[in-house]
């Protein structure tokens, strides 16, 4: 009896230590610690691209490897990350490894309040405080737009549409007015209900391969932009 009550306090002790051990990572730094490691330095002439947000961006890789192939971008999007993770794992996933230019892509998480209830405002100061980092690492940066969702499959009734519009007029105004490169994925994608058109995504929120596609140029043009300013 005393036997099966210890293996039982063990096993509840273990698992009560290996959550806190993950909450202790709450950003997810160690989800890329050894590729940043192992990754080498850009070549000499060559313009590294780090593109930094949640699944939108993880899953480009994996649903449309094609575009990262041959180029010299970093995928160091995590899937269900919010704004204030990526704030904390930015030095990290971005400043370390030494890019010419950033893609930030993020606030879709916040607005579906994945770590918990936020403001357009919060969302608004982490994007802002990513942007000066790079800048203050000489990191040309390019802007995103969040991408139109009409509800999301695993939070919903969260009505979406009218914070995403706000937050995107934010996101443009700031850059318009500190001379950042800005993407506008959202004007290409958004249908009549306000929500990602059906040909680009499987779930309403995820792109599919053709919404990929339809991305794909419009960050390569936003690079080539970034890269040109002086």
């Amino acid at each position: 009896m005393r036997k099966t009550k210890l293996i039982y306090c063990l096993l509840v002790l273990s698992i009560f230590m290996g959550g806190n051990v993950k909450a202790q990572d709450w950003p997810n730094l160690n989800r890329y610690q050894n590729e940043n490691i192992v990754l080498k330095p850009a070549e000499v002439g060559q313009k590294r691209i780090v593109f930094m947000g949640d699944s939108i961006t993880e899953f480009w890789s994996t649903v449309d490897p094609e575009y990262f192939s041959g180029k010299p971008y970093v995928n160091r999007g995590i899937s269900g990350q919010t704004t204030p993770q990526m704030l904390l794992r930015f030095r990290a996933d971005v400043i370390a490894l030494k890019p010419t230019a950033v893609v930030i892509l993020a606030g879709i998480n916040d607005i579906a309040g994945n770590t918990g209830p936020t403001t357009i405002e919060m969302i608004r100061d982490n994007i802002f405080s990513m942007i000066e980092l790079a800048k203050a690492n000489h990191i040309k940066v390019i802007l995103c737009s969040v991408l139109p969702a009409y509800d999301f499959p695993w939070k919903p009734n969260q009505e979406p549409i009218a914070k995403i519009k706000t937050l995107n007029e934010i996101l443009k105004n700031y850059a318009l007015a500190n001379d950042i490169v800005y993407v506008d994925y959202y004007s290409e994608m958004v249908d009549k209900n306000q929500g990602l058109k059906t040909d680009y995504s499987n779930d309403g929120v995820h792109p599919n391969k053709t919404g990929y596609q339809v991305m794909a140029p419009l960050a390569d043009k936003a690079i080539t932009l970034a890269l040109q300013v002086k």
